[in-house]
């Protein structure tokens, strides 16, 4: 029996075949890692990119809030305080008018009087909608409680409001809450025509949820422009704001749900 040695020269074509195939596999699974990794570098840098648009949108949304607001405050100073105080700087005038009468002189000092009461009237309405004082001392619940008896003076609308809350006094937090419930109530009367509106504040093991309800006349909250107007993306923005969550419900005929987080 004899035994049979592989040629020098075949070992070493085999050697180098089996070296050539583990640095063909090496050279795919480095071009594979390579292209996968840059894959998912991609992906990520999309996900940024969405995440920086989002937040654009927000920060634009957010804005354009501020500037109407200013704009109805600027209109506001204008017709209410303004141009009333323009009369009774016309009266005041008339007062150092010579041969006035007493009658003359007594109308002219009452509508300075009743003109000067209306301008600090309305200068209270202005400052009061800025930031409501019994919300700055009492903070969000008397706040809320507050602007549902503003709501109900209407005659128009119903409100019942439940808190099953404590809150801390974090009033700037609070702020955004307080104005998300101002823009949803306003929508519910100014577009749904509600008669009810229900809002509860509850502790969902541990997470601070608000519960907001109408009776209105809803919208199809399926089709996204519905969800992508001024006030929605307002109230959307101060709900990120808080790092919450909002989830919007409604249906033609069937009012509106709101459930947001904070």
């Amino acid at each position: 029996m004899s035994t049979h040695s592989i040629p020098e020269k075949e070992l070493v074509a085999i050697i180098l075949y089996i070296s050539l195939f583990f640095i063909i596999v090496a050279v795919v699974l480095i071009i594979f890692f390579y292209f996968s990794r840059k894959k998912i570098i991609q992906k990520e840098l999309e996900k940024k990119d969405l995440v920086l648009q989002y937040q654009k949108e927000q920060l634009h949304a957010i804005i354009v809030a501020q500037e109407e607001e200013r704009k109805r405050i600027a209109q506001d100073l204008h017709d209410d305080i303004s141009s009333k105080l323009n009369i009774v700087s016309l009266n005041t005038h008339l007062l150092s008018a010579p041969n006035l009468t007493e009658a003359e002189t007594s109308e002219i000092t009452d509508n300075i009087i009743n003109l000067t009461a209306k301008a600090l009237e309305n200068s209270r309405k202005i400052a009061h909608n800025l930031l409501p004082p019994v919300f700055e001392k009492f903070g969000l619940n008397a706040g809320v409680e507050e602007l549902c008896e503003e709501f109900e003076t209407s005659k128009s609308v119903k409100t019942y409001y439940k808190n099953e809350i404590d809150f801390d006094d974090n009033i700037d937090r609070h702020l955004h809450i307080f104005r998300i419930l101002q823009e949803l109530m306003n929508n519910s009367l100014r577009h749904g025509k509600a008669t009810e509106i229900w809002i509860a504040f509850k502790d969902n093991n541990g997470i601070n949820t608000c519960y907001y309800e109408d009776n209105g006349i809803g919208f199809d909250s399926t089709k996204m422009e519905n969800q992508k107007g001024l006030g929605m993306k307002n109230i959307d923005s101060r709900v990120s704001f808080l790092n919450g969550t909002i989830k919007i419900d409604s249906e033609i005929n069937k009012g509106i749900a709101v459930i947001f987080t904070f």
